[in-house]
Parts: C-alpha cells; structure tokens; sequence
C-alpha cells in the first residue's frame, strides 16, 4: 500500500513541491555559502518524492540549526510551506484525498524549518 501511495503522490502533487525543492537547493549549491543549505534541500527533496511511511526526527538541533532555520524562513521557507499547505487543504476538502493532505501538511511544517530535522522510516 505505500508503494502505491508513493505513486499516486508523486503524480498527484509530490512532482511539484519535490522539484520546488530541487530548484531551491540547485540555487543554493551556486554558492559557495549556500552548498550546506543546497545537500539539505536535495535531502528533503528525496522526502517530498517518497513521503508516505517516513517520519521527521527533530532531536539534537543546536544555535546552528536555529541560525540557519530564521534564514531559510526569510529567504525559501515561506514559499515552500504555503504551497504545500494550501496543497494540503485542497486535498483534505476531498474525502479520498486526506492522506495526501496529511502529508503535505508535515511537508509543510518541514519546509518552515528544515535544518535540525531528519527523515526516518516509520
């Protein structure tokens, strides 16, 4: 069932917010600066392919992370995480859809403060 999730999700939305995110952390790694942030991005990006049973760890973020979180809010994490939300209360209107809008709300959570975090399988 979660293979079929992943593919129903990747055609139905996940195609976007994962090629926001690639778009994002090939920005990034332009810079020199930016390369940490851009293999973070490419990270989240292989969740938001593949979201359906993977969890987000939050355990052990420091001032680093913290420091790097208010940056990321100012500069790419607002746009990632209204579109996912509002992606997610577009498919929990459906019925049929609320899996889907489950997991775009935890994508959008991730996309306002991604560095500290961490995917596991669940």
């Amino acid at each position: 069932m979660k293979t079929l999730g992943n593919i129903l999700w990747f055609i139905f939305g996940g195609f976007l917010l994962w090629l926001e995110w690639a778009f994002a952390g090939i920005v990034l790694c332009i810079t020199i600066v930016g390369i940490p942030a851009g293999v973070q991005c490419f990270k989240i990006a292989g969740m938001c392919a593949l979201p359906f049973k993977k969890e987000i760890n939050r355990e052990g973020s420091g001032f680093g992370s913290t420091l790097f979180n208010v940056l990321w809010v100012l500069v790419f994490g607002w746009e990632i995480a209204l579109s996912a939300f509002l992606c997610g209360i577009f498919w929990c209107i459906t019925i049929v859809g609320i899996p889907f809008g489950t997991q775009f709300f935890k994508l959008a959570a991730l996309s306002l403060f991604p560095f500290g975090a961490k995917t596991v399988r669940a």
